[in-house]
């Protein structure tokens, strides 16, 4: 990898790094490894790779690749012939969040819906035009959380069919 290409991934892994400290509830070392994971995809990376190129010791990488490997975000391949373990993204976590977005879409939803149908019954009894609940951006949002969802069940879909290796 040039070194241009190896400047770039760092600064991606920090900034995804802080994305999922964040998003996760991570430690900052484990949330650079999931980064440092994902970004490099399904050919996996060894322990040693990520104590030289995080440069954490390696018992802090030791305790995070446990901790995540206990959280099931990540999981380990063999190679034959060869001893080192090669971590990857646990697909099932990616479910998992995917899964969780879509039930809390689903609550926001009902709860637009449920707010929309009120405000319609108050509409009836209100005479003055001026005074009327707009309902224009519980349509549009609802109509929006439709979309996503849909869009998001695709892409589940196609992750639980092997359609694409993350």
């Amino acid at each position: 990898m040039t070194k241009d290409i190896c400047s770039k991934k760092m600064a991606l892994v920090e900034k995804l790094g802080v994305h999922l400290e964040s998003r996760e509830n991570l430690a900052p070392v484990a949330a650079r490894i999931m980064a440092y994971v994902i970004l490099t995809g399904k050919r996996g990376t060894t322990f040693d790779e990520m104590v030289t190129v995080l440069q954490a010791s390696k018992s802090t990488i030791s305790t995070h690749l446990n901790h995540l490997q206990d959280l099931k975000k990540l999981e380990y391949f063999t190679k034959t012939g060869d001893r080192k373990k090669y971590f990857i993204i646990n697909k099932d976590s990616v479910l998992h969040h995917i899964n969780e977005m879509i039930k809390e879409w689903e609550e926001v939803a009902t709860l637009h819906k449920e707010m929309k149908a009120y405000k319609e019954a108050i509409n009836v009894h209100i005479t003055d035009e001026e005074e009327k609940f707009d309902l224009t951006f519980h349509n549009d949002y609802l109509r929006f959380v439709e979309d996503a969802s849909a869009s998001i069940e695709n892409l589940k879909e196609n992750l639980i069919k092997n359609k694409f290796n993350l």
